[in-house]
């Protein structure tokens, strides 16, 4: 008997060394919101959902994929039971399940769930665009460019976090900032929006980012008035230092931000492929505070159904939405789907174990059911869009 309670409690100790562990600021958040302990969320203005009908057609020529970081059933679940039991994910035609261990860890990061979604190869904690020895992957922005499609990114984070520079840069270790912005002016895409500007510019290697990627033939307007008033050509817009503000600030910044990323690169006659993340999801789990953590899902959501409205009027695109991995443990242990009250705990202040969904709607929907590995998407898509 006390083997077995020895070997357990062993066990157990080593699978929480593996965890990966909140920064100071992260860990003071969690210690103020209470970890185990049950948090209270009612959804003040539950929105509208309508039923999106899916296109009948079956050619794939753009594709939207979404990512929520650290978005997992339970956020979705949460999220869901608040919006008294609707969501725009609901029109979704498929439904599966993705597998996120990296290499070296069976809890990964968004650095290395990220990268396998955008490449197709598992990688190591912490790397993007990059293979476990270093040497830099193709991302779907990449084998999109290579046919003569145009290409786009979309995140509510700074540019330099691990999501975004999973399909546009390459680096084995995520927390070389300057050096992942450094790569934005060798990037495929046509289209970038998002947080980080601070970077780009009075940097320690002297570069100025923006002057380079003008150089390189974007557009860099630094407000989203600037933003609106282009029409065509490559586009890259960085209108914050750091994040975009919190959701209830920015409003429908995400939604306007990946539409905007369609009339642009969408005048294309050969097709687009577009990467749009609700980033601070992440973030939010991290602190384990619901609140912000369900205004971002349902941010995130609004956005999905924009994007699936948009797709039903084209008819030819495929939109899939995943996870990279799921933040803070979340569980839902009591609620009232009337009231949209959810009650919740977070057991961790770093990343679970569990695996994520995904979500498709569109032509090649199908393709999306079942369990997988993170790595089939990109390839999926691929095979897909590209026909590889």
């Amino acid at each position: 008997m006390k083997k077995i309670l020895f070997y357990g409690v062993a066990a157990w100790m080593l699978a929480a060394c593996a965890q990966p562990q909140p920064t100071a600021t992260e860990e003071s958040e969690v210690k103020t919101k209470g970890r185990d302990t049950e948090l209270t969320y009612v959804m003040p203005n539950p929105y509208d959902v309508p039923v999106i009908e899916a296109p009948k057609g079956k050619k794939v020529k753009n594709v939207i994929l979404m990512i929520g970081d650290g978005m997992s059933l339970m956020h979705v679940y949460s999220a869901w039971t608040a919006n008294r039991g609707h969501l725009y994910l609901d029109n979704s035609q498929y439904v599966g399940l993705s597998k996120t261990y990296c290499t070296n860890k069976l809890i990964t990061d968004s650095g290395a769930g990220g990268t396998a979604i955008a490449t197709g190869h598992k990688t190591s904690y912490h790397s993007v665009g990059v293979d476990p020895d270093g040497k830099p992957l193709k991302s779907l922005v990449d084998y999109a460019k290579e046919k003569g499609l145009s290409t786009g990114v979309a995140v509510t984070c700074r540019l330099w976090d691990a999501t975004p520079a999973d399909f546009c840069c390459h680096n084995a270790d995520r927390d070389k900032e300057e050096e992942i912005i450094g790569d934005y002016p060798s990037c495929q895409a046509d289209y970038v929006f998002g947080g980080g500007a601070k970077m780009f510019t009075n940097r320690k290697d002297g570069r100025d980012i923006f002057k380079e990627l003008q150089e390189n033939g974007w557009q860099t307007p630094r407000t989203w008035e600037e933003l609106e008033a282009i029409k065509s050509g490559k586009t890259f817009c960085v209108p914050y230092e750091h994040d975009t503000p919190l959701p209830a600030e920015r409003g429908d910044l995400l939604k306007r931000a990946a539409l905007k990323g369609i009339e642009l690169l969408n005048q294309n006659s050969k097709g687009f492929f577009l990467m749009v993340e609700g980033s601070q999801l992440d973030d939010y789990g991290h602190f384990n505070d619901i609140e912000l953590l369900m205004e971002e899902t349902h941010d995130f959501d609004r956005t999905i159904g924009a994007m699936y409205e948009w797709a039903a009027r084209d008819g030819e695109t495929l939109v899939v939405v995943t996870a990279d991995h799921e933040t803070g443990g979340l569980t839902l242990v009591d609620g009232d789907l009337n009231e949209g009250r959810i009650v919740c705990k977070f057991s961790t202040g770093g990343h679970s174990g569990v695996m994520v969904p995904i979500y498709a709607f569109g032509p090649g929907s199908e393709q999306f059911s079942g369990l997988m590995e993170n790595t089939d998407i990109c390839k999926k898509i691929r095979a897909l869009q590209l026909g590889e």
